[in-house]
């Protein structure tokens, strides 16, 4: 297998150019990373989503900069040639800017992260500059923005309207012009994330944004309904069904345990019987005459 080298943002803009789609996968181990860079996917993120998907949360919100940190590094492990991006997780950037720094300097230099993400638009712009100065890369994030479900009533698709649509685009265009490399749109009507695409330097990665964006991004336990119930979501393909399949294999080990027909003769060890002799001696004899 060729060695892959792990993209920059310099060539993410020219794929753009050049109308070559960016995959993107959300994951948050060292296997499944390991498994994404096999196939060649060109970059990973490292979503706050854990806090759902992983961690057992009804949202994003509790997540913690020691949880993203936690989980960057061990991807990183696992991908160590592909571009890996960490989310900034709730009121992490929010604060004073010293304190954003200190948090994106955890990111990169604890969690060996290449990139952060950010939600929001205008209102972070600020923050984005300072970060991008100071030499690490930031990833937009528009539209759907889970960290603000609370004040954005819900889980919406969003650029329904002229008015939104209006919104998401003034977004876009001024977190491009705070220096960010990409942008993030989710569960964006497809008309208004293909003009904004159309609109933008930098290329725009989708997810439930229609067909029209640079790139697209799943996550992993999506791609392959790896949950217990897995809820069907409309701007998700299945890949797979690792759910099903792991969980039929956990009720034929517990029945093999159960029937004690697992381990069998081809899964364990024996010793010598001289060892047996030596260790046991006399006490053999009893057993076996038992």
């Amino acid at each position: 297998m060729a060695v892959k080298h792990p993209l920059n943002i310099v060539k993410m803009k020219k794929m753009k150019q050049e109308g070559n789609a960016l995959s993107m996968v959300t994951a948050y181990d060292y296997p499944t990373a390991q498994l994404a860079e096999e196939a060649g996917v060109d970059m990973i993120l490292v979503g706050d989503s854990l806090g759902n998907v992983v961690l057992g949360y009804d949202s994003t919100l509790p997540v913690t900069i020691e949880d993203m940190v936690y989980h960057t590094r061990s991807v990183v492990r696992g991908a160590g040639n592909t571009f890996v991006v960490a989310d900034m997780p709730f009121m992490t950037y929010h604060g004073s800017i010293d304190e954003t720094l200190r948090n994106v300097r955890k990111l990169m230099q604890e969690g060996h992260a290449h990139a952060v993400k950010m939600e929001g638009g205008r209102e972070i712009c600020s923050a984005v500059e300072t970060i991008t100065g100071a030499g690490v890369p930031v990833l937009g994030h528009i539209g759907l923005t889970p960290q603000s479900v609370n004040q954005i009533g819900g889980y919406r698709i969003q650029g329904k309207d002229e008015k939104d649509a209006q919104r998401l685009l003034e977004d876009a265009k001024a977190l491009e012009q705070a220096g960010a490399f990409g942008i993030v749109l989710e569960l964006v009507t497809e008309q208004v994330a293909e003009y904004i695409t159309s609109q933008l330097s930098i290329p725009t990665i989708g997810i439930g944004a229609g067909r029209g964006v640079d790139g697209q991004v799943l996550v992993f336990h999506d791609i392959f309904q790896y949950a217990s119930p897995y809820r069907n979501k409309k701007f998700v393909k299945n890949f797979g069904d690792a759910g099903t399949l792991i969980r039929e294999g956990f009720v034929q080990y517990v029945k093999e345990v159960k029937e004690r027909s697992f381990p069998d003769e081809s899964h364990v060890f024996t010793a010598e019987d001289q060892v047996v002799e030596n260790l046991y001696g006399r006490g053999r004899e009893k057993v076996n005459n038992a």
